[in-house]
């Protein structure tokens, strides 16, 4: 009785599974893209409300409930030129499984990033703030509640690959 039980619940894990996988590539998963995304009054959107983003600019939104986790450092320009380090933040997103450069517009940068699998969509703006000296960015996922450090650990993977580019 026992062993059916269990084989039972495996079968149901599996379907499960598998009906996830297929939702995933059917495009299901992806969520519904902003409307609301580029530079206004100097500043990119404000961080998700959930804890599934990381912003740059998550200090300019006071009383934010997610300002302080969301919080991530800007880019660093690459010898103090903005245009180059936009080019080569394109280069190296474009190089990045699972990106699509949707905009580039002198010096903003809006990518979308796809999960293999699951096909979650996850939306990247990157701007060049000449009063700053730095790329302001924002990271944040379409749906669910968390993202398990994704978008904080894409952001550093793009800034390492920025500081490591010839």
């Amino acid at each position: 009785m026992l062993i059916k039980l269990f084989t039972a619940l495996i079968a149901l894990i599996a379907v499960l599974v598998l009906g996830l996988l297929v939702a995933g590539q059917l495009g299901a998963l992806q969520g519904q893209a902003p409307t609301d995304l580029g530079v206004t009054a100097g500043r990119l959107k404000a961080p998700a409300a959930t804890p599934n983003s990381v912003s740059s600019q998550a200090g300019l939104h006071a009383g934010h409930p997610m300002a302080e986790a969301a919080m991530i450092a800007p880019l660093a320009l690459r010898g103090g030129d903005a245009a180059a380090t936009m080019a080569r933040l394109r280069s190296v997103i474009a190089a990045t499984p699972g990106a699509q450069l949707v905009t580039q517009q002198g010096d903003y940068l809006y990518a979308r990033f796809t999960t293999r699998w699951l096909g979650f969509v996850d939306d990247a703006e990157f701007w060049a703030d000449p009063a700053a000296g730095v790329i302001q960015v924002r990271s944040a996922s379409r749906i669910g509640r968390k993202d398990l450090g994704v978008n904080r650990a894409r952001i550093e993977a793009l800034r390492a690959a920025l500081a490591a580019a010839p």
